[in-house]
């Protein structure tokens, strides 16, 4: 066997790695709606989520306010709270709903990743009641 032939052989056996972004609210007027609508709080952020009435694929929105921190801050809290809608959303989300992951002063930047997570399905179910 060719080593071509091997590393193609190998490729084929390994599962390819999957990254699946969940659709991203991006129009102010969204988010307005969403900040309206059903809220729960958590101790890394904040959940807000609102049923559309069609049955298009759930969207997410992300923010932090100034009261996070500076840039790095504010950017590092939405990287996380992208992270862990990304691992969370696809199995917990309803198709037809907003949400919108609010950062939390000083916390959801150095929080526990998997606590967040957890705290994300808990907050979910809370919603859908």
């Amino acid at each position: 066997m060719t080593p071509q032939e091997n590393s193609t052989r190998t490729a084929e056996a390994q599962p390819a790695a999957v990254f699946v972004r969940p659709p991203v609210l991006k129009k102010r007027a969204d988010f307005l709606r969403a900040a309206n609508a059903r809220r729960q709080g958590t101790s890394g952020f904040h959940l807000q989520a609102r049923e559309r009435g069609d049955d298009a694929p759930f969207r997410v929105g992300y923010t932090c306010s100034k009261k996070v921190g500076n840039a790095v801050a504010r950017n590092r809290a939405k990287r996380r709270l992208r992270e862990i809608a990304r691992l969370v959303m696809h199995n917990h989300a309803q198709a037809g709903w907003d949400y919108v992951l609010i950062g939390r002063k000083e916390i959801t930047a150095t929080a526990d990743f998997k606590q967040m997570q957890k705290d994300l399905i808990w907050a979910l179910r809370k919603v859908h009641k």
